[in-house]
C-alpha cells in the first residue's frame, strides 16, 4: 500500500499523509454483515460528561467481524478489500462455499481471489487461521487468541503482528508486538501474516478537523488549567505544574498499573519493558 501526499492547495493539505485506497476494491460494505452504532458524545445514562475528549465524529455503521475464525474446514474466497472506519486495518469479505459470508481482518497483501481456510485442515499460507500447535515455529502471525474459542485479541490494529518462537508443554511461546513474550495455549488460534494497512502509522492528518472528524475533541493541558481545575494547574506565569499526573491524581511515569495479582501475569516470560 502507497502513500499519498498532497498539493498545498490549502493550508490543512499541507502536511496532509494518506494511505492510497487504490487496492481497496469496495466502497460500500456488505448490508447483512452492518449494524448501527451510536455514540455517546462521553456522556453516562444521566447525561454527565464520565469520558473527556470524545464527542461529533462522521456518522458510521459497525462491521461485524469473524474473529473466532471457527467455520473450520470450508474453504472460503476473498471477495473484496474494504475500508473500515471503526479499526486501523482493512477488512475482507469473504465468502464461503456453501455461500456463507463474513468479514475477517485483512491480511497484508493478500488479493481479491484468494482462497483461505481455517481449523485443523488449514495450511500455514497467508490468511488462513491454524491452531498454535500446527504453526510453523518463526512464523509470523497475528490476529491471536488468548482464551480458546472466544475470538482474536492480540494483535489486531494495522501493521501489527507477533511470532511463534517457541513451544512449551501445552503453550505457545509468542513473542507480541509490544515486545512482550508470553505463554499462550496451543489450542487458540491465530491468523498466518501480518495485518494489513502497515502504512497506517505514517499517515499525518494535516489538520484539527480532521480529528474532529474521527470523534474526538481537543485535549486541555493540565499545567493550562486553574488549581481547582487540575492537580498540575496555577502558578504564577509558566509554571511547569509539579510530578506529571493525572486530573485524578494519578501518577502518569513511573507508577505500575498492571494488577499484580492477575492469574495471566505468570504467563509472561518477558514484559515489554
Amino acid at each position: 500500500m502507497a502513500i499519498r501526499k498532497y498539493n498545498p492547495v490549502t493550508p490543512g493539505l499541507r502536511q496532509k499523509v494518506t494511505v492510497s485506497y487504490a487496492d481497496l476494491t469496495e466502497s460500500k460494505p456488505e448490508k447483512s454483515l452492518t449494524v448501527g452504532i451510536t455514540k455517546s458524545g462521553g456522556r453516562n445514562h444521566s447525561g454527565k460528561m464520565t469520558m473527556r475528549q470524545l464527542g461529533g465524529g462522521a456518522k458510521r455503521k459497525y462491521r461485524i467481524i469473524d474473529f473466532k475464525r471457527d467455520k473450520d474446514g470450508i474453504p472460503a474466497k476473498i471477495a473484496s478489500l474494504e475500508y473500515d472506519p471503526n479499526r486501523s486495518a482493512f477488512i475482507a469479505l469473504v465468502v464461503y462455499n456453501d455461500g456463507e459470508k463474513r468479514y475477517i481482518i485483512a491480511p497484508d497483501k493478500i488479493k481479491v481471489g484468494d482462497i483461505i481456510m481455517s481449523g485443523a485442515k488449514a495450511q500455514p499460507d497467508l490468511g488462513h487461521a491454524m491452531f498454535l500447535s500446527s504453526v510453523p515455529l518463526g512464523t509470523d502471525i497475528f490476529s491471536i487468541e488468548m482464551v480458546p474459542g472466544k475470538g482474536a485479541a492480540l494483535a489486531r490494529s494495522a501493521g501489527n503482528y507477533g511470532t511463534l518462537m517457541g513451544r512449551e508443554g501445552k503453550y505457545a511461546i509468542i513473542k507480541l508486538p509490544s515486545g512482550e513474550i508470553r505463554r499462550i495455549l496451543l489450542t487458540c488460534k491465530a491468523v498466518i501474516g501480518r495485518a494489513s494497512n502497515p502504512d497506517h502509522m505514517q499517515e499525518v492528518l494535516g489538520k484539527a478537523g480532521k480529528t474532529r472528524w474521527l470523534g474526538k475533541r481537543s485535549r486541555v493541558r493540565g499545567v493550562a488549567m486553574n488549581p481547582v481545575d487540575h492537580p498540575m494547574g496555577g502558578g504564577e506565569g509558566r509554571a511547569s505544574g509539579g510530578h506529571p499526573r493525572s486530573r485524578t491524581g494519578i501518577m502518569a511515569k513511573g507508577q505500575k498499573t498492571r494488577n499484580v495479582k492477575k492469574s495471566s501475569s505468570k504467563l509472561i516470560i518477558s514484559k515489554r519493558k
